[in-house]
């Protein structure tokens, strides 16, 4: 079977049901490639009639919001033990230089960390549990996951339609091609933001260094 006769047999009511889960459970603070699912959901409701791309960006907002404010709820029941023990079993994205990253951009931004690390591959897993660890008043967590889980989800899901029409003749005939080219996507994000989580350490260590060397000099 051609596989785009195998895509057309996917039930549509599977890939909504598959996108909102995956969102959910990344925002929710799981490593999961809820930006490739998503990119690659679209990219298969341009090629494809029965997959509607508005009930597709709607299942991926409500995945993001609800699965945000679980990790809230549970960041701010668990506090920093919680983030201890996401270190211990998820080194490579809880890892402290990640925390710290994470924690500079909520100090910087305050609530609209969790709008603007929507965008963002890794602060994507962070900013539920760590707003809830940091006890960010509610309302105004809220507001930011709501704005930033509707435009991110929404717009992604139109973009990435948008343009899935424009080459759906391309798509059709290079459906591997295309979705390889989502899958490097979402982990050329991810990378990226992992090398400025270790930009963002040495910063951090050169400057405790610096506020150590006085220390030791008086000491001397």
């Amino acid at each position: 079977m051609h596989i785009q006769e195998w895509l057309a047999t996917v039930p549509a009511l599977s890939v909504y049901l598959l996108v909102a889960l995956v969102i959910g459970l990344e925002s929710l603070g799981i490593p999961l490639p809820g930006e490739i699912v998503l990119v690659s959901a679209a990219i298969l409701a341009a090629t494809q009639d029965h997959i509607d791309p508005f009930v597709l960006g709607a299942c991926a907002s409500i995945g993001a919001i609800v699965g945000d404010s679980i990790g809230y709820l549970i960041g701010r029941k668990g506090g920093r033990p919680l983030l201890a023990w996401a270190g211990r079993k998820f080194p490579k994205h809880f890892g402290p230089d990640h925390v710290a990253m994470a924690e500079a951009k909520f100090d910087k931004w305050g609530m609209w960390a969790v709008f603007f690390g929507r965008f963002i591959a890794l602060l994507r897993i962070f900013a539920g549990p760590l707003a809830g660890v940091l006890k960010m008043p509610y309302w105004k967590f809220l507001i930011a996951n709501v704005l930033g889980g509707v435009i991110w989800a929404g717009g992604t899901t139109a973009l990435i339609y948008t343009v899935g029409l424009v080459a759906e003749p391309w798509l059709k005939r290079f459906q591997y091609w295309g979705l390889g080219a989502a899958v490097l996507f979402g982990i050329g994000s991810f990378l990226l933001m992992k090398h400025r989580a270790k930009k963002a350490a040495a910063a951090r260590e050169a400057a405790e260094a610096e506020a150590e060397s006085p220390v030791a000099a008086t000491a001397d």
